[in-house]
């Protein structure tokens, strides 16, 4: 649900809940338009490279973690949301923010780091000057527990119907009865050896789960709640750049842990809540950039089917979910489809448009497409609302941190 608000009184907004998210101005009448953050939402970010996608992220990321209601994690492929911990020092953004009511400054960050930091980040001397700028950095590591028996046979690419992959799902298996979920990579090491098979099978087996060792993602002595390194009060960053994709989908194989663990959670929290019982597991808005990586159209990953679940079955639990890509057309239909609100820059390829027209109601008009291609400048968007029924082409506001996805 979108706020659309006109009011002001001495750079004011008055007449809109505190509980929405602004955007931007409205570039007919000059009036603000918000984003309701009351209810679970899913939206969708999209434009070409350098049209302001990630920047508008990173402005909703600024407004609902100045709501501070939920918790806010970013999913963030590119290493370019660590900067919202210092104040915007761009005079020619910074001197309108007044307008919105909104003045320069860092937010608090806790950024999770896959693995070692050090080691990540290439020295010791960057973790201290990150931390000298006031940056929380942990390093994140995995439970092998966390992923089920079919998880681990396709991070490998394995059929269970097949020598490699049925044992590797049994020695889990037998991992989760013998240990619960306090096991880890040597015990699935020892738990293969000890299975009746081909030693080539075996072997084949142990190759790979010594490849998972020196990826360094996995704890390696005791079980630890994801729960633990998320913090409520701090925007939780989610840095995936210091690792590569690579042929097992690692970055995919994070997110799929990750969202995995939080739906499960709320889950559990939300009928807590139905119930009148306690719980300190707060609602939770996750932001993926470059989502199309996580949940593309036309093939499977690690990540894909969490996702979809979150996008259709996540506002129940109180989970929302906000997806930026540069390439609409390669997102998973299954969550386009569920983006109420479309936050729409320029784009140009002509798969694109075909798949923001597919989202076309009856309130939009034919010729959509004519309207996207007015947006000539950097931050200029075609707002659509699907339960307002409202299209309404918005200046999308200044940073008020510093963004770092400029180029080099």
């Amino acid at each position: 649900m979108g706020v659309h608000c006109a009011d002001h009184y001495s750079g004011k907004l008055i007449g809109v809940a505190l509980m929405d998210l602004l955007v931007g101005k409205n570039n007919d009448d000059g009036s603000m338009f918000r984003i309701s953050c009351k209810k679970s939402q899913r939206i969708l970010v999209c434009g070409k490279t350098g049209t302001g996608k990630s920047y508008t992220m990173g402005v909703l990321v600024e407004e609902l973690a100045s709501v501070g209601e939920d918790i806010v994690l970013v999913i963030d492929p590119q290493g370019i949301f660590w900067t919202m911990n210092q104040p915007n020092d761009v005079s020619k953004e910074t001197d309108s923010l007044w307008e919105y009511d909104r003045d320069p400054k860092g937010f608090r960050l806790n950024l999770m780091v896959p693995g070692d930091p050090v080691e990540r980040y290439g020295g010791e001397d960057v973790v201290e000057e990150m931390e000298r700028r006031g940056l929380k950095i942990r390093g994140l590591r995995l439970n092998p527990s966390d992923l089920s028996p079919e998880m681990w046979c396709e991070l490998f690419n394995l059929d269970i119907n097949e020598l490699q992959g049925g044992m590797l799902f049994k020695a889990i298996r037998t991992c989760y009865r013998k240990h619960g979920n306090d096991f880890f990579l040597d015990d699935i090491s020892d738990t293969v050896e000890k299975l009746r098979g081909l030693d080539k099978t075996k072997g084949a087996i142990l190759r790979k789960i010594e490849m998972a060792h020196d990826w360094q993602l996995f704890e390696e002595s005791r079980y630890r709640e994801i729960w633990e390194i998320l913090q409520p009060n701090a925007i939780n960053i989610l840095d995936l750049s210091v690792i590569a994709q690579g042929r097992y989908g690692l970055r995919n194989l994070v997110v799929a842990v990750l969202a995995n663990f939080i739906f499960r959670m709320r889950t559990i929290a939300r009928r807590r809540e139905e119930l009148g019982l306690p719980t300190d597991v707060k609602k939770v808005w996750i932001f993926i950039d470059e989502a199309h990586n996580f949940c593309p159209n036309g093939r499977s990953t690690l990540s894909k089917e969490i996702l979809i679940r979150w996008a259709k079955e996540g506002r129940q639990p109180g989970l929302s979910l906000v997806v930026a890509s540069q390439q609409p057309s390669a997102l998973s239909a299954e969550v386009l489809t569920q983006c109420g609100i479309r936050i729409v820059h320029r784009i140009t390829s002509k798969a694109d448009y075909r798949a923001i027209n597919s989202l076309s109601q009856d309130f939009l008009p034919d010729d959509l497409q004519s309207y996207i291609k007015k947006l000539t400048g950097t931050g200029q968007t075609l707002l659509i609302d699907d339960e307002l029924e409202k299209m309404v082409q918005v200046q999308v506001h200044p940073r008020q941190s510093s963004h770092g996805g400029s180029s080099a």
